[in-house]
C-alpha cells in the first residue's frame, strides 16, 4: 500500500475531530444553516483529505437529491456528504458542493466550534 498524502492548508481551517486531518479552509464555507441525523452540518464549496463514496437518491427535507458519502482519507470516518444532483430547480445551486457534519470537525485552533462570523442563509437539509 501506498504512503498517504494529506493537504496541508493555511490559515483558518476545518478538521477532522478524530485524527485531525484538514478537510476545508474557512473560506470555503458557504453556509451553516444545514442539518443531518447528529445535529449542524456546515456547506462548503470545496474540500480536501476526502475520498467519495457510491452515489445514491436521498429525501431531504428540501427536496430528492443525488449524494455521495464523504470519508476522511486518514482515518477513513464518515464526515458528511457531496451533492452530485438535485432534482427541483432551486436546489441545483447545491450541486458539487460538500457538507461535513459539525460533530465530526473542529476547528483549525483546536476548539470545537468556530465563531460565526459567516452569514447564514435559510437552507435545512436533514438525511
Amino acid at each position: 500500500m501506498g504512503q498517504l498524502y494529506l493537504i496541508q492548508l493555511d490559515g483558518r481551517f476545518y478538521s477532522c475531530s478524530q485524527c485531525r486531518s484538514h478537510l476545508a479552509n474557512c473560506n470555503e464555507l458557504l453556509s451553516k444553516a444545514f442539518h443531518c441525523r447528529h445535529g449542524r452540518a456546515y456547506l462548503f464549496n470545496n474540500v480536501v483529505n476526502v475520498s467519495v463514496g457510491p452515489q445514491e437518491d436521498r429525501l431531504m427535507t428540501t427536496g430528492k437529491h443525488t449524494v455521495a458519502d464523504i470519508y476522511c482519507n486518514c482515518c477513513q470516518r464518515l464526515v458528511g456528504w457531496k451533492y452530485e444532483s438535485a432534482y427541483e430547480k432551486t436546489q441545483k445551486y447545491k450541486e458539487g458542493k460538500f457538507i461535513l457534519e459539525r460533530a465530526k470537525m473542529i476547528d483549525g485552533d483546536g476548539s470545537e466550534f468556530y465563531l460565526d462570523t459567516h452569514q447564514v442563509s435559510s437552507d435545512v437539509d436533514d438525511e
